[in-house]
């Protein structure tokens, strides 16, 4: 047998079976939610079974309190195939899913709905109604999604950042995504996360854009145009999670080998990577979108139910993150 034999049926999992429920980083931010009080949120189109049964569930854990936005019919019919109970939750009718999409940002948009939830509609149908600029939840700062990771071969929270909303951002853009997963990191409880700018190299090479946007986005956090944690790059993915392969190409940095953040040049590469560590690494991964006017818990339409339940505790930190309990 191959000396690797061991180490590939350790790490051969299928991620649609499921994950164990006591990974390293995904039970600390379900313990922590215990706390807090359930936020309410407009599920939208749950139209599945595990989208219906991913808002049951982060309902009875507490998480959420759910309006679910869809044909009241044909939901009822689901949750009693299903055997799930959802008469307790309020139905908003919805035709079709660009319909449900409308209603359901109008939710947040009013405040009567403190986050939204993705059912089982298309990503680009919900966010296009989301980023309508009249109607959506835009704020001042540029819509950006993370993938939060739990790797069982990292010790960190790892998120991978932008993966599903900006296709090819431009150094502007890099700003905010970086802004933004650094304020997630803090609500999340890393209080100064370590920010790796990947690319293929470790040195700015003028042939390659995502050289030049690291370096340019280190200079800009040293003169305080981003805040809140320590930027380093361009790095190539091994020396951004690896000591020793930081310590073999002579890298020095507070970064190298201990990255909470991983920002990608571009959505490609970044999906592929966040898919590649879920597949084939074991990861469970929750995906959350920032910037808008409420936390929007965007997971992919094959996602678990347990992942879309750790979306959920994101969100709910997230979101008392910005809004304290008030103590008397």
């Amino acid at each position: 047998m191959s000396d690797l034999a061991p180490l590939a049926e350790a790490v051969a999992v299928d991620p649609l079976v499921g994950h164990p429920a006591d990974y390293h980083v995904f039970h600390q931010f379900l313990e922590r939610c215990k706390s807090l009080p359930a936020i309410t949120t407009s599920v939208c189109w749950p139209m599945s079974d595990v989208a219906l049964k991913g808002a049951v569930e982060a309902a009875s854990e507490g998480l959420i309190k759910p309006t679910l936005v869809g044909p009241e019919a044909e939901l009822k019919a689901l949750a009693a195939k299903i055997g799930e109970d959802i008469s307790s939750f309020p139905i908003l009718n919805a035709e079709n899913e660009s319909q449900a999409a409308d209603i359901s940002v109008a939710m947040c948009r009013s405040g009567k709905a403190q986050a939204m939830m993705k059912g089982s509609l298309h990503t680009d149908v919900l966010m296009k109604s989301a980023m309508a600029r009249d109607t959506g939840l835009r704020t001042s700062r540029r819509i950006t999604h993370v993938f939060v990771m739990d790797t069982p071969a990292y010790a960190r929270t790892l998120l991978i950042t932008d993966a599903a909303i900006n296709i090819e951002p431009e150094l502007e853009d890099k700003v905010h995504i970086v802004q933004n997963a650094i304020d997630l990191a803090h609500a999340l409880g890393i209080p100064e996360p370590k920010v790796a700018l990947l690319s293929a190299v470790e040195t700015v090479n003028p042939k390659i854009k995502s050289t030049l946007d690291a370096a340019a986005l280190c200079k800009m956090a040293d003169r305080g145009q981003i805040t809140g944690g320590i930027l380093d790059g361009p790095l190539a993915f091994d020396t951004a999670v690896s000591a020793k392969a930081a310590s073999i190409k002579n890298l020095i940095s507070p970064v190298t080998g201990q990255a909470d953040i991983l920002v990608v040049p571009d959505l490609e590469s970044g999906n592929m990577l966040a898919k590649q560590l879920e597949y084939l690494g074991g990861a469970q991964l929750a995906g959350i979108v920032l910037g808008a006017r409420v936390p929007a818990i965007l997971t992919s339409r094959a996602d678990s139910a347990e992942t879309r339940l750790t979306s959920c505790a994101v969100a709910v930190l997230l979101h008392y993150a910005n809004h304290p309990i008030q103590t008397a």
